[in-house]
């Protein structure tokens, strides 16, 4: 048997923690998968899974060898792209991350129309609110939204992330409408769970204020939180990313139009500049010519 095959089946075999699985995505049948593991295992003299009934886990030796199959079929690809002559097609997989939010509401469709110049390539898209560790998860390039971004990473600017105080019609009907920011704290306000639940960051030019919120409802995901101000639920503070078609159709009010909150900015992120494929090179200079004005 070919071993860079046996490589790709048993780590698709490990990522998945399943011998069915993996025969469903790679087309093969289950016993296939299990010779392909079988061989391998019998090539290096080590078990590198443990089988139960319920489960499958990894060996110390499986650890291992699934980190430098890794490694050897990820230089195998770029061996393949970079030395091709006469097909210059992307091809692989990419592993991206970023929020719900931002997925739901730009990255999804992004990602989308580059596929779409890259036919022959595949992109596996993780939306979370947590924070992955990029080598851990084997993730290609992460999108952040953040003031500071971690310094251990490499990044690029993609674009500004500009923030609004937003609030139902409805809502401002019945409650009235905040005319200075201390106003906010007899409002039901709609809060991050992780950050600035309490205390919300405002500027007006020069000026500087902080106040004290009354978070009613909080969430640690900004669509979630999105659906609640849309329901009449109460002052939110969203990403115009994901509040500006919202505003544009009347759904949604601005609330102190002249105070805003800090600035961030949307990052790509990837765990080193070695061995950055030509799938990933291309993928970022998309993302920046296709965030390169507003709005979007």
């Amino acid at each position: 048997m070919d071993r860079l095959t046996a490589m790709r089946v048993f780590v698709a075999v490990a990522e998945s923690g399943s011998f069915s699985a993996t025969a469903d995505k790679l087309e093969m049948s289950r016993a296939m998968v299990t010779r392909h593991v079988g061989a391998l295992e019998q090539w290096l003299g080590a078990r590198l899974l443990q089988r139960t009934t319920r489960s499958v886990t990894l060996t110390d030796a499986g650890e291992t060898c699934l980190r430098r199959s890794q490694q050897m079929l990820a230089l195998m690809d770029d061996v393949e792209q970079e030395t091709s002559r006469h097909d210059t097609a992307l091809r692989g997989q990419l592993r991206v991350t970023c929020s719900i939010s931002f997925a739901y509401a730009q990255l999804a469709a992004a990602l989308a129309d580059f596929l779409k110049l890259h036919p022959q390539l595949k992109i596996d898209l993780n939306a979370s609110e947590g924070a992955l560790n990029l080598v851990e998860a084997r993730i290609d390039l992460a999108i952040r939204i953040s003031a500071e971004p971690d310094p251990a990473l490499i990044g690029r600017v993609l674009a500004p992330c500009a923030s609004v105080l937003v609030a139902s019609p409805a809502y401002l009907a019945e409650h009235g409408v905040p005319q200075a920011p201390a106003d906010l704290e007899t409002h039901r306000c709609l809060s991050f769970a992780n950050f600035g639940k309490s205390t919300w960051m405002l500027r007006r030019g020069d000026e500087r204020c902080q106040v004290g919120v009354r978070s009613q409802l909080s969430a640690n995901e900004a669509t979630a939180l999105l659906q609640a101000a849309l329901a009449g639920g109460g002052v939110a503070l969203q990403p115009t990313y994901l509040a500006n078609p919202h505003l544009a159709d009347g759904r949604l009010r601005a609330v102190l139009p002249d105070w805003q909150p800090p600035d961030m900015a949307i990052h790509a992120l990837y765990p080193s500049r070695r061995h950055l494929s030509p799938a990933v090179r291309a993928l970022l200079d998309f993302l920046v010519q296709r965030f390169a004005s507003v709005p979007w």
